[in-house]
């Protein structure tokens, strides 16, 4: 990029290093690292990366990335306000908690896609068996 040299940081992790650079030079030892600049380096990892954001602000990788996995994604990038759940069990007789889709597959890869409305759940065990063995 023109105007700017390599190797370089952008600007906004170049600000966070700079806070943690006062940060570091006005606390005593063995202090925790304060909320909010843990935040500042969650967000400037989700931007620039993992390593390069522990390698410029000094902190353990293991720990940054922690941080960042564990973090709410913003309702913005999911366009939900709680993200879906992964594994849902539905037993038979129980209603669909929440609208939801099942897919069926076999090892020869053929597809059975179940739009379930909420409340909902058909015998779920037969639908597969018809998959299964081909009827």
């Amino acid at each position: 990029m023109p105007g700017r040299k390599r190797g370089a940081l952008p600007a906004d992790l170049a600000g966070a290093t700079e806070r943690f650079r006062q940060w570091r030079e006005g606390r005593g030892s063995r202090t925790r690292i304060p909320a909010a600049l843990w935040k500042l380096a969650v967000k400037a990892a989700g931007r620039h990366g993992v390593a390069r954001t522990a390698a410029a602000l000094k902190l353990d990788y293991y720990a940054l990335k922690n941080r960042l996995l564990a973090r709410p994604v913003p309702v913005a990038e999911t366009g939900r306000s709680n993200p879906p759940p992964a594994f849902v069990e539905l037993t038979p007789g129980s209603p669909a908690p929440s609208p939801c889709v099942l897919e069926f597959s076999d090892r020869t890869g053929a597809t059975l896609r179940v739009e379930l409305p909420a409340g909902q759940v058909p015998d779920l065990v037969a639908l597969g068996r018809t998959l299964w063995d081909g009827r």
